[in-house]
């Protein structure tokens, strides 16, 4: 430290050397940096806590905000013509909950019956092919020891007399429907706050916030308004040749093919080639041969022209990781996960991407953070 003294005739100049502080001072333990790394722990601690809380509501908040990236466009209408977005936005609710609940109830209920059904006709079919090749009954045998019919008859009473669980269960289930809706409203009415929120609490960019969140965009509608659409038509074609060719329980089918088209690198084709060979081995060649040009040209065929169609260039998801995602996220969140597993890959990737960008060329993750 320099310090100006006054003399007589001249200003003399005295360099004083400062006194070293203590070390811990500008080390990891400062005062300040005590603080920040107190400050994250409580975060952390925190968090953690409203985790837990909102751990049971998981699944309506994903599709909560699945839902109103989905139907955006049709809420953005809304609010521009009437300028009112509380309106807009009930209004946009409403929609969805008649597009959802009137025919999820009706398939629930149809489910029901067809499934007791199809229990009870099978061993009628399994007779026939029997029949016709005796040699497949010992494998028969071996595989339900011939009660099929106890088998069905178990089933029917064991839903019978679970009838209080699945009716707790049901109540569950609309009330987290009813969650879903009620969230749904206030992410269409404040989406641009939720926006800004979320992008103010990344350690990117504004730049790099943008991309990143326009890749979880871009998976949840690949994902909602690609997949999905393509697996329910899938099912609907499925289910419909079902129908069409008098098999059983054609709706539950259609269902089963629906679920199994979401994952990719399965596919319908696990329920009608094994109907196919089924319809065969009862000699029934022509149906068997109609569901197997069915199945592989308008079944098979409806991915690759709908779906981009649906999302066009915007994202098209590599089946690989998609398969990890969908199949590890249901295992993970549960029927959340068919949207969060893909989103939280996709934003993993949007992240390395940042890491490589800012370490390209021997650069550093802090030179791009300003």
């Amino acid at each position: 430290m320099a310090t100006i003294t006054p003399n007589e005739s001249k200003v003399r100049y005295v360099v004083v050397e400062q006194e070293p502080q203590d070390g811990n001072a500008d080390g990891w333990f400062s005062r300040e940096r005590s603080l920040a790394l107190a400050l994250i722990g409580l975060l952390g601690i925190c968090f953690y806590i409203c985790y837990l809380m909102a751990l049971p509501f998981l699944s309506a908040i994903a599709w909560a905000g699945a839902l109103a990236l989905v139907v955006y466009p049709l809420h953005s209408r809304l609010e521009t013509r009437w300028q009112r977005p509380n309106v807009a936005a009930a209004a946009t609710v409403a929609i969805v909950a008649t597009a959802i609940v009137g025919p999820v109830f009706l398939i629930v209920k149809s489910l029901i019956a067809q499934v007791t059904e199809g229990l009870a006709g099978l061993q009628a079919h399994a007779d026939s092919i029997i029949e016709r090749y005796p040699r497949l009954a010992p494998y028969w045998e071996k595989v339900n020891d011939g009660k099929v019919p106890e088998e069905a008859r178990e089933t029917v009473n064991s839903l019978a007399g679970n009838v209080p669980g699945y009716l707790t269960g049901s109540i569950w289930i609309g009330a987290q429907l009813l969650i879903t809706f009620f969230m749904l409203f206030y992410f269409l009415r404040d989406h641009r706050a939720i926006g800004r929120s979320i992008a103010g609490l990344l350690p990117l960019t504004r730049n790099e916030a943008h991309q990143t969140m326009r890749r979880a965009k871009d998976t949840i509608f690949a994902t909602i308004y690609g997949s999905l659409s393509v697996a329910l038509v899938q099912g609907i074609l499925g289910g419909f040749m079902f129908w069409i060719l008098d098999l059983p329980t054609p709706l539950f089918w259609g269902v089963v093919m629906s679920g199994l088209a979401t994952i990719p690198m399965l596919g319908t084709f696990v329920v009608w080639m094994p109907a196919a060979v089924f319809l065969g081995l009862e000699g029934e060649w022509g149906r068997a041969t109609i569901l197997v040009v069915w199945g592989a040209l308008a079944i098979g065929l409806v991915d690759n022209m709908l779906y981009p169609f649906l999302v066009g260039a915007r994202l098209r998801l590599h089946p690989l990781p998609v398969f990890v995602a969908i199949v590890g996220g249901i295992s993970l969140f549960g029927a959340s996960g068919v949207v969060l597993g893909p989103v939280a890959m996709s934003v993993t990737e949007a992240l390395l991407d940042v890491w490589r960008r800012r370490t390209a060329d021997g650069g550093t993750l802090e030179a791009g953070s300003s």
